[in-house]
């Protein structure tokens, strides 16, 4: 949470604190295949944001009595960094990074073919280098990259992006200083060629009304994550 709440987080002309529109995003930056010794791998950043993602498999699941005979067991876990924060956050994981580890991980099942891989095990890892708000969706958006840099069957990929209430106002993709002082925060994950919605979840108070405006706003950012996703899968295998 930042130390000093700024006077106001939307100024009268309609411009927030970093010069953007409601309806606008940060600058977002994607990068496939960052890592030599991961079967897959993504680099984000998201405004501020500097997150790494990587994945291993799908690999024979060890011990055996975990093994799903017909599908792979995919397995999440998001972790900060302790220098990704302003103040120094204790090694490993907390109730936070447990939680959007499942979140996440729900978020990016539906999209696997996860038949195709009986009695295996596909491992998902997502580290914040530095955060800025925003890191589950951010990390969701490095970890489908990752996923598909793997060569792992997938219906689609999966996007992610939050809208959040803000002055009043509906934003999208809020920053740093906004999710810690806004009043609401709805991440949203979805495989937008499939339509599908994988995440929805909402943080705060909002009126019936306000809260569909967040879900299309958030939609909207999905799409640009989504263009960006392909772009990177594009440039990392030579077709763009």
């Amino acid at each position: 949470m930042p130390e000093e709440e700024p006077e106001r987080l939307i100024s009268e002309d309609g411009l927030r604190l970093d010069g953007r529109k409601p309806d606008e995003m940060r600058p977002l930056k994607i990068k496939a295949g960052v890592l030599k010794r991961a079967d897959g791998s993504a680099y984000v950043e998201l405004g501020a944001n500097r997150i790494v993602a990587a994945v291993y498999g799908p690999r024979e699941l060890h011990p055996r009595h975990k093994q799903k005979p017909d599908r792979a067991v995919v397995r999440f876990r998001y972790n900060m960094a302790p220098f990704s924060v302003d103040e120094r956050k204790r090694p490993g994981p907390d109730r936070r990074s447990i939680e959007i580890s499942k979140l996440s991980k729900e978020a990016l099942e539906p999209a696997i073919f996860t038949e195709y891989y009986p009695r295996t095990a596909i491992d998902i890892f997502v580290e914040v280098l530095q955060a800025d708000a925003g890191t589950r969706c951010a990390g969701i958006t490095a970890a489908s990259v990752a996923l598909a840099d793997a060569g792992i069957e997938m219906r689609d990929l999966v996007a992610a992006c939050a809208a959040g209430k803000v002055d009043g106002h509906i934003v999208l993709d809020p920053m740093y200083y906004e999710d810690g002082y806004g009043e609401a925060d709805v991440p949203l994950a979805m495989m937008p060629k499939e339509g599908e919605i994988t995440l929805l979840q909402m943080d705060g108070d909002m009126t019936p009304e306000e809260f569909k405006k967040a879900v299309k706003l958030a939609k909207k950012g999905c799409k640009i994550v989504y263009k960006e996703q392909r772009r990177a899968l594009k440039r990392k295998y030579g077709e763009e």
